[in-house]
């Protein structure tokens, strides 16, 4: 099972969380927790993870997608805290070596871990996760820079695609979306009315404290 949960978005699913500019969700699959980029604030992303009951010890990978200060202004305070983990940056994205266990520079896609991978850093500037299941490919993405295009075609090479959770930014070329099974646009999302119009559905709506299950 695939477990995705929004700890930093724009919105609350739920009125006890806090919400923020920025994006970061858990991923758990197969076994693993992977912190997938940090949002704006360190107090916010801990503030919300308490309220969700989800301990930062237990998490044993950062994946950041892009080097913007909503994505990675938590980074700091978590690595001040936890940084026995395993970092995952963006080969643009410059870290200082002490800032974890180990940090890996990604420019070619890799193996994250078992069904679990990086797109590889897409035209220069992000990465997307992608995990691989049962019912399809996920692919979970920060703001979606280089084209939810460009994105959907790299994590590809691992399956058909059943599910994009992350912000989409400008994105406008809904048919690339018209076959997947969920969808649920986050963050810096342009176009989420058109999105939940024309496929209902599938969409899902985001927010701080939303549990997506697969």
């Amino acid at each position: 099972m695939l477990k995705v949960t929004i700890l930093y978005d724009n919105t609350a699913w739920r009125d006890d969380l806090i919400a923020d500019w920025g994006f970061a969700c858990l991923v758990e699959a197969y076994g693993k927790k992977i912190l997938f980029d940090t949002g704006a604030k360190g107090s916010i992303l801990f503030g919300n993870m308490k309220k969700l009951k989800i301990d930062p010890t237990s998490i044993e990978d950062v994946v950041i997608s892009h080097a913007h200060w909503d994505h990675t202004g938590g980074l700091v305070d978590f690595l001040s805290k936890f940084n026995n983990i395993r970092l995952f940056v963006p080969s643009s994205y410059a870290v200082p070596p002490h800032a974890a266990r180990e940090v890996i520079s990604v420019h070619k896609p890799i193996e994250i871990a078992d069904n679990i991978f990086s797109t590889g850093e897409l035209k220069g500037m992000e990465q997307a996760l992608v995990v691989t299941t049962e019912k399809g490919v996920v692919v979970i993405v920060g703001c979606s820079h280089p084209g939810v295009k460009e994105i959907v075609n790299a994590a590809s090479q691992h399956g058909n695609i059943f599910a994009l959770i992350g912000g989409l930014h400008g994105f406008n070329e809904f048919g690339i979306i018209k076959n997947m099974g969920l969808i649920c646009a986050t963050h810096c999302t342009q176009h989420i009315t058109e999105i939940r119009s024309l496929y209902p559905e599938i969409f899902v709506e985001g927010g701080v404290g939303r549990l997506i299950e697969l």
